[in-house]
């Protein structure tokens, strides 16, 4: 089944709690076990129950963020209903995006490839 194409009010919506979280990990956390975290993307459900949230993390080890994140998520809702003006504020769902590093990682065979000598027959 295709996914279906999310509306404008759901990239809207979307982009502001990806910006409202970043805003409230940063200045409401003090967990240090969480290190510096990026959101990278945020998944809406349809009826806005569930907020998907991707995130990167420097500094910290990344299954520990995703424990404290998924831990503070309570938290986190009751501050963001404080700051979105919508009707029903999703429950928050973190997962961490190991995409960057895996980008990392094929840029780094990538370079070998190229640096190693071709072979002479």
């Amino acid at each position: 089944m295709a996914k279906k194409p999310a509306t404008d009010r759901t990239v809207r919506i979307s982009e502001q709690i990806k910006k409202d979280v970043s805003i409230l990990i940063q200045r409401e956390m003090r967990d240090p076990r969480i290190g510096l975290v990026t959101i990278q993307e945020v998944q809406l459900t349809p009826d806005y129950a569930h907020a998907k949230l991707f995130f990167t993390v420097l500094g910290a080890d990344a299954p520990t963020t995703e424990k404290v994140l998924n831990e503070s998520a309570g938290f986190l809702r009751n501050h963001l209903f404080k700051m979105l003006r919508i009707h029903t504020v999703p429950s928050l769902h973190f997962v961490f995006d190991s995409s960057l590093e895996k980008a990392i990682e094929l840029s780094s065979l990538i370079d070998q490839a190229n640096s190693t000598p071709p072979v002479q027959d």
